[in-house]
């Protein structure tokens, strides 16, 4: 008898332990072990820009910018960029034809153009690809 007792006291518990792991949430299901982040959200110079030298153009992606030429798709430069306001974009990377660090500040005068100033001063235009992303 005692053993009913315990049975029916703990039945409404495991029923709803039961309840509350079959409810919906509003979390994504953890794969790997770990919670899974959000994806970052795109900037607005994520995509191709072609420069205005016509041998090369831009990737923008994610925080990281890579630019090839356009005859051979090497890699000419890579690194990471960073929005510091709406319309200001911070670059730094490798060049890699010098293996030298590069650094530029590029101004979003339009969506799809960025004016360019080196950190010696050099100064470029990039315009956004179309058909490209």
């Amino acid at each position: 008898m005692m053993n009913a007792r315990r049975f029916y006291a703990a039945a409404p518990v495991a029923a709803l332990m039961a309840l509350a792991g079959c409810q919906a949430t509003d979390v994504p299901p953890m794969s790997g072990g770990g919670p899974v982040a959000a994806a970052p959200r795109p900037s607005p110079v994520d995509g191709e820009w072609a420069g205005s030298d016509g041998a090369s153009y831009s990737r923008f992606s994610g925080g990281i910018f890579q630019t090839l030429a356009n005859d051979t798709g090497n890699t000419l430069a890579e690194g990471r960029f960073v929005m510091r306001d709406q319309n200001t974009v911070q670059i730094t990377g490798t060049s890699m034809i010098r293996q030298q660090p590069i650094s530029f500040n590029c101004l979003m005068v339009s969506p799809t153009q960025l004016n360019c100033t080196s950190s010696g001063g050099q100064q470029f235009s990039l315009m956004r690809r179309t058909g490209v992303s």
